[in-house]
């Protein structure tokens, strides 16, 4: 990520951060079926002879895999992600691989990007909560990193909303498995309110807004005063909000959307997205008098 503004911010409130449960591992492993009670006394006799932790006496006797105790450990602390199967998941695109895979490599580097967000954009008491995600071009990523920033932004505890705000080609009702109907369409032309929102199950500080019905006026619906008090109204009620977009260099949709919402981070794709396309595209979003607080590049 290069970054193009040093200034210092404000974490994220830390009286909603992630607390330790009570319950002993061996309950949570118990309760997801990958141990029995006297499965359970073998491991704590391993535990007390080798002086060992519960999950390591566990996969020292073949009963559990390393990233089945992960997965524990991760419920234990209250550490939000999706399981394969499990009610929420079975129709969520594996994408997510912030929620299905919170211990991947690729996690890892979102979550870094997290930080570098944190540390030089986030600022919700000056009304820097709302974060464009765009690019140049299709097929660069931006909708994959939208996704995925909203959700390691919401295992921090943050309540989050990811907004598909691409009325031409939406791609976030399909990638978390929602349900076609009402959206942020319906909400600017007057035929719908907040119940457009979608809560993630299994995600419980993540809600999404998706795009709704493709409207013949994508650009007409995004420069009209409702979207702008949408916008500070979402600001309000939840402590990030991050808008996916359409190609910045094909419709000046994106333009309209970091206008209103201040900051912007640019997707690029490696091998793909010329320099001179990015440029143009940021020089077109800091003209509006936004902030271009980065870029990402992308190498898949």
């Amino acid at each position: 990520m290069n970054v193009h503004n040093p200034e210092k911010v404000l974490s994220i409130d830390s009286q909603r951060a992630l607390v330790r449960s009570e319950r002993p591992i061996g309950a949570i492993l118990v309760e997801e079926g990958k141990l029995s009670a006297r499965e359970i006394e073998r491991v704590l006799d391993v535990q007390r002879a080798h002086g060992v932790r519960f999950g390591e006496a566990a996969v020292r006797l073949g009963l559990v895999t390393d990233e089945e105790v992960r997965y524990a450990l991760a419920k234990q602390y209250d550490f939000p992600h999706l399981t394969p199967g499990k009610s929420g998941a079975t129709h969520a695109s594996r994408e997510l691989v912030a929620a299905f895979a919170p211990f991947h490599p690729r996690t890892e580097e979102l979550r870094a990007l997290r930080t570098q967000l944190l540390i030089r954009w986030y600022n919700r008491e000056a009304g820097r909560n709302a974060l464009v995600v765009t690019s140049p071009h299709s097929g660069e990523g931006r909708s994959y990193l939208a996704a995925n920033l909203a959700i390691v932004f919401s295992q921090l505890g943050a309540r989050v909303l990811l907004v598909d705000a691409d009325l031409r080609k939406p791609r976030q009702a399909q990638i978390f498995g929602l349900p076609a109907g009402h959206g942020l369409s319906t909400i600017l032309s007057g035929r719908g309110e907040h119940q457009a929102t979608f809560p993630v199950v299994g995600l419980s500080r993540l809600s999404v807004l998706p795009a709704g019905p493709l409207p013949p006026n994508p650009q007409e619906l995004l420069s009209r005063p409702a979207f702008a008090a949408l916008v500070k109204d979402l600001q309000t009620v939840h402590d990030v909000v991050i808008l996916d977009t359409p190609p910045a260099a094909r419709y000046a949709d994106a333009q309209g959307i970091t206008f209103r919402a201040g900051d912007a981070l640019v997707v690029t794709r490696k091998n793909h997205t010329s320099v001179e396309s990015t440029s143009k595209v940021i020089r077109e979003l800091a003209a509006t008098g936004a902030r271009v607080v980065g870029t990402v590049i992308n190498e898949y």
